[in-house]
C-alpha cells in the first residue's frame, strides 16, 4: 500500500481506512502496520466501542489492549473495566505510574496539589499518564486511540492516522471522523458495555478528581481541569495533530 500524499501507488492510509466500518479499519491497520499494534483505553464510550470491535473480530491476536491505570479512576471506571473483561472473556492488561515517583509528587505537592496550577496539574500527568504511556508503547509500531475530531476545538484536526514523530509510530484514531451520534448508535446496537457516568452528563471521563459532569452547551472536554482556563484540555499524551504525510513510515509498514 502507497502511504505516500501523491504518485500512481494511489491515496493515503488516512485515505484507504475512510468509508469502511470500524472493524474493516482496525483489520486494516493490523494488515498495514508491520510489528507490535497497541490499543490504550481509558474505558470511555470511544474506547469500548474499540474495544468491542476488536474482541467480537478476534483481532486481539494483532492488537495488544491496554490501560493506564493512574490510581485516581472513578470508581463506576473500575467496575466498568471488570464487566468489559467479563464480557468479552479477556484480560486487559494495565500499565501503572511508578511507586516511587508517585510517592513524591504526592509528598511534594499533596494529595490534590494538582489543583495549585497547571504546572503542578501536568506534573500530576507526567507520571501518572505519560511515562506509563512510554513503557506501554514501548517498541510499538502503531497505536490506536479513541481521538475523535468532534471532542474539542484543539483536536478537530485528529486525521484517521498520522506518523506520531514524538512516538516514532503510526496513530490510528478509528473514530476521529465519528459523532457522538455515530457512536452512541454502535455502542446501542451491539450492547457495548459503557461508563453510567455518560448517562450523568460526563461525555469525558479520566481521573475522578479531574473531571466534571458538563453543562448544557459546554464542549465535551469542557468538564476536564475546569478549575483551568486554558482553552486546551489534554493530559499530555497526545500532541498537536497535524496532516504530517506518512511516507516516512515505510519501514514500519507491511
Amino acid at each position: 500500500m502507497d502511504l505516500g500524499s501523491g504518485g500512481s501507488g494511489g491515496g493515503t492510509l488516512a485515505r484507504a481506512l475512510s468509508g469502511i466500518g470500524l472493524p474493516e479499519r482496525l483489520a486494516l491497520a493490523s494488515r498495514s502496520i508491520a510489528g507490535r499494534l497497541v490499543f490504550t483505553t481509558s474505558f470511555g464510550i470511544e474506547d469500548q466501542a474499540i474495544t468491542h470491535a476488536i474482541f467480537s473480530a478476534g483481532l486481539d491476536v494483532h492488537i495488544e489492549i491496554v490501560t493506564l491505570d493512574t490510581g485516581r479512576l472513578f470508581p463506576e471506571t473500575y467496575d466498568l473495566w471488570e464487566q468489559t473483561e467479563e464480557r468479552y472473556q479477556r484480560r486487559i492488561n494495565a500499565v501503572s505510574p511508578d511507586r516511587g515517583a508517585v510517592e513524591a509528587l504526592v509528598n511534594r505537592q499533596g494529595i490534590n496539589g494538582f489543583r495549585h496550577s497547571v504546572e503542578a496539574r501536568k506534573a500530576c500527568c507526567d507520571i501518572r499518564k505519560v511515562e506509563p504511556l512510554g513503557r506501554a508503547l514501548a517498541g510499538a509500531a502503531g497505536w490506536i486511540t479513541g481521538l475523535r475530531a468532534e471532542q474539542s476545538a484543539f483536536r478537530a484536526a485528529v486525521p484517521l492516522a498520522i506518523h506520531d514523530e514524538g512516538y516514532g509510530l503510526i496513530k490510528i484514531n478509528p473514530l476521529a471522523d465519528w459523532s457522538r451520534q455515530d457512536l452512541a448508535r454502535y455502542v446501542i446496537d451491539n450492547a457495548v458495555p459503557y461508563n453510567p457516568l455518560h448517562d450523568r452528563g460526563y461525555p469525558s471521563i479520566g481521573c475522578a478528581p479531574c473531571t466534571r459532569a458538563v453543562r448544557l452547551g459546554e464542549p465535551e472536554r469542557a468538564g476536564r481541569w475546569w478549575w483551568e482556563q486554558e482553552a486546551k484540555k489534554e493530559c499530555g499524551l497526545h500532541l498537536v495533530p497535524t496532516q504530517k504525510n506518512l511516507e516516512h513510515s515505510h519501514d514500519r509498514l507491511a
